[in-house]
């Protein structure tokens, strides 16, 4: 009796720990259940959190531009005379109005309070005839052409004083080559058109009077001993007509001199050779029966924008020839207004971006690289007498003949992104043709930048593709080995030690990739090849002798599943041969290197980190992901399956072909595509190993650059909040685009393929 109730008594017992374990159960299961809820959307939350942060750095590059007008007043000093120019301080702080009589009235931008007067030091007795602003115009540099055939030189200057702690602009007139007159026309002919530039050592100038174009050269010359430096002067006369003629222009390496016509005739002379200059192209720029209106340098002096009176504005750059001579060609059009003449062409002092101006008052500001138009306003009834942009062009002075200056406040911060020059073919300048370039900074202040991203994508895809080319056969053929015929006690020691390979840090695959592969590569590129030939073959000849020489007894003494054991000491031979006959190969197959002779035969360079180095070097990073994923996927299929099979009478490779790999489908696609998404997204061995070179060229023996290592690269030193920053950020948004929707369309393909094959 006794036992009988210590028996209910126990039996009780285990039923109270049985109900509390199974209670202790439930409670971990609804505690793990949230916990796992909570990580994934967590999850969730922080790839929708970076989509939006992406996307809210990135969408002030699509933003319009603005111009609005903040004040007017009347002109400064107006019996001064009438306005040649304005110009416009850096900090916008302080401008000034050079006048027809030689006077130059210095005022505050936004009030129009005068602050300084001077006279331009004119000799008696005459009068300003031409006159001319130099570029780029933040130099400030006026050039005076007189009625005796002389010519003067100023240039305005900005001293920057602190007073009482308050910053304070100093302005005054100085003249670089001195307050005396240059004499350009010995017969004192009145200077009808006048042109100069500056440089650090030499000074030209370019006249017109009535039937000669003179040309004026100023070499400074620095004495050892003396502290003033000397003038040497050359001078030379062009024959050409004169009498029609709108504008001469010099560039900034005083090489060339454009002299522009009404008639749209266009000559481009050649001044390299001061005292012997040969007129070397002749052209007309507009149609018959127009007349162009207006002509300026783009900034850098690489393009010339010239507007005709059917409210065009065409920029014609200047193109090397298959000879090598630099040619004017059309590179685009701006299809300003209707009908109504271009009066005015402004260019920006330090973007490729120009304003126009038509007769109606109409202003239009674009920028050539990107060809869009920025701001379309109406800012006068009639043609304005003078506008002028800031050196940052992000303010506009214009003096209309209502007798008033107008400040305006212009909101232009990104206007070398479009669509086009972010995806299209674009004509930047001096490039032959249009071209995909990645080009974001240069020492220039004239540097147009090449923010295209298809270079970028497409080495992104070629790394991939490559990298992809090696470890997909390698990444499943080994795991259909191991998980279907390897022996479980190799299997034990083969997965992890491969699965431990993808906790290499890429950093360091990226190093040896670059500074032992590469190397050892383009030094026996030949033997490279050879593997693919000579191991195969090797592997074929030892498996043909031990099933033919070798004793049945030893055969059978090797344990199922071992045979890939004895096949590591016959592949590294087959290897170790193959890179050792390279050399000797190429030189009696190919009279020197592999690489020679496919420069020579089609024209194939190589580079030392290309394509091929990248592709082994991240193939090897990405192996790991997917034999890993993948085994998994061929190892988990039920073994009722195979048996089945194999009981129904199909071979082992039947059975692996049409049942095992069919239901492992699913994972062995997801394995693909993660690792697809590691190579996509790697940046420290295509950083190293490529030699970063955003160049388009489907060859495996070439440079890239991707996405990821571009962002490394160029981050650290861009703005924060320039354009280059958010271009990068645009970058990072398409490779978060990129994953996001290949991750995507790779789920619903596995999902389908697991529907498809679940009846299995």
């Amino acid at each position: 009796m006794s036992e009988l109730n210590n028996s209910v008594a126990q039996s009780g017992q285990n039923a109270a720990t049985t109900s509390h374990n199974e209670k202790l159960r439930l409670i971990k299961d609804a505690v793990m259940r949230h916990v796992i809820t909570v990580g994934g959307l967590s999850t969730i939350c922080a790839v929708v959190v970076i989509f939006f942060y992406l996307l809210y750095v990135v969408y002030p590059l699509f933003l319009s531009a603005s111009a609005e007008p903040i004040t007017q007043y009347q002109i400064p000093s107006e019996s001064a005379g009438k306005t040649l120019f304005l110009n416009i301080e850096e900090q916008n702080e302080v401008a000034s109005r050079f006048t027809d009589s030689g006077a130059v009235i210095f005022f505050e931008a936004k009030t129009g309070k005068i602050l300084a007067e001077e006279k331009v030091l004119l000799p008696e007795g005459t009068s300003i005839v031409s006159s001319v602003q130099g570029t780029p115009m933040r130099e400030g540099a006026i050039a005076y052409g007189l009625s005796n055939g002389q010519a003067i030189i100023v240039k305005q200057q900005y001293k920057m004083d602190f007073v009482d702690n308050k910053r304070t602009i100093i302005p005054s007139l100085s003249y670089p080559l001195g307050e005396a007159p240059l004499v350009v026309d010995e017969s004192g002919a009145a200077l009808d058109r006048i042109s100069f530039k500056i440089g650090e050592s030499s000074t030209v100038i370019v006249a017109k009077t009535a039937n000669k174009l003179h040309i004026a050269s100023f070499e400074k010359e620095q004495s050892l001993f003396a502290e003033d430096s000397a003038l040497i002067r050359s001078d030379s006369v062009l024959e050409m007509p004169v009498g029609t003629i709108k504008d001469i222009l010099i560039d900034k390496e005083e090489h060339n001199v454009f002299v522009m016509y009404e008639d749209g005739l266009l000559n481009a002379v050649d001044i390299s050779k001061k005292s012997n200059p040969e007129i070397k192209q002749q052209m007309t720029v507009i149609k018959s029966g127009e007349k162009v209106t207006s002509i300026s340098f783009l900034n850098g002096d690489l393009s010339l924008m010239i507007g005709d009176s059917t409210g065009l504005v065409s920029q014609w750059g200047l193109v090397r020839d298959k000879s090598g001579k630099s040619m004017l060609e059309k590179i685009r059009v701006f299809k300003v207004s209707d009908s109504s003449i271009v009066a005015i062409n402004a260019s920006e002092q330090r973007r490729k971006g120009f304003m126009t101006i038509d007769d109606k008052g109409e202003m239009g500001v674009y920028h050539s690289t990107s060809e869009r138009l920025m701001i379309k306003a109406h800012v006068s009834d009639s043609t304005p007498l003078a506008v002028i942009l800031s050196p940052r062009a992000n303010t506009l002075l214009l003096q209309n003949h209502d007798g008033k200056i107008h400040f305006w406040n212009i909101d232009n911060e990104h206007p070398e992104v479009s669509m086009k020059s972010l995806w299209q073919k674009v004509w930047y300048e001096s490039y032959p043709q249009p071209a995909y370039i990645w080009q974001s900074s240069s020492a220039s202040d004239d540097f147009e930048p090449k923010y295209s991203l298809t270079p970028l994508v497409f080495g992104t895809l070629k790394a991939a593709f490559y990298a992809m080319l090696v470890a997909i056969p390698l990444s499943l053929m080994g795991a259909i080995y191991a998980a279907y015929f390897m022996s479980p006690k190799m299997r034990v020691y083969v997965k992890p030690t491969i699965e431990i390979m993808g906790a290499l840090p890429t950093v360091i695959l990226g190093f040896l990739a670059g500074l032992w592969l590469a190397p050892f590569i383009e030094a026996h590129l030949s033997g490279l090849f050879s593997v693919l030939v000579i191991v195969p073959l090797t592997v074929v000849i030892f498996a043909l002798s031990f099933q033919t020489f070798l004793p049945e007894e030893m055969r059978k003494s090797i344990p199922d599943g071992w045979e890939a054991a004895i096949l590591i000491p016959v592949i590294l031979i087959g290897g170790w041969f193959a890179f050792s006959i390279s050399v000797p190969l190429e030189t009696f197959l190919f009279h020197g290197t592999l690489r020679d002779w496919f420069k020579n035969e089609f024209g194939i360079g190589y580079d030392q980190r290309n394509a091929l180095v990248v592709g082994i070097a991240m193939g090897f990073a990405v192996v790991p992901t997917i034999f890993s994923i993948a085994e998994d996927a061929i190892f988990g299929v039920p073994k009722h399956l195979t048996t089945g099979s194999l009981a129904l009478g199909a071979t082992t490779w039947q059975t692996m072909s049409r049942v095992v790999l069919l239901t492992a489908s699913p994972g062995i696609f997801s394995g693909i595509m993660i690792g697809f998404g590691r190579a996509v997204g790697e940046t420290m061995i295509v950083l190293m190993a490529t030699g970063n070179t955003p160049v388009m060229d489907l060859s495996v023996f070439q440079g890239l650059r991707t996405l990821a290592a571009n962002i490394a690269v160029e981050m650290p030193e861009t703005e924060v909040d320039s354009t280059h920053y958010r271009v990068l950020f645009l970058a990072a948004l398409v490779l978060f685009m990129f994953t996001f929707v290949f991750n995507t369309l790779a789920e619903i393909v596995r999902q389908r393929l697991r529907e498809k094959y679940s009846s299995l």
